[in-house]
């Protein structure tokens, strides 16, 4: 069996994508968690959508053990 090689390129790429899917569907459920009046829950979903646009813009890295 031949190991599979990423490019880094292609694995930072594929990151992407997958924190701005994480970040959409956290827009999603924070907008249902509002409309049943979770307040506590709408709450902590959207610390994790702002935590998730940090990610994005570069501001906080993944985290302390991403890539090792």
């Amino acid at each position: 069996m031949v190991p599979k090689v990423v490019n880094s390129d292609t694995a930072a790429a594929q990151t992407r994508e997958n924190i701005a899917y994480i970040r959409q569907m956290l827009g999603e459920l924070r907008q249902v968690a509002k409309n049943e009046g979770a307040d506590v829950l709408c709450y902590l979903i959207e610390m994790a959508f702002m935590e998730a646009g940090d990610v994005q813009a570069g501001r906080r890295s993944l985290s302390i053990r991403h890539g090792q």
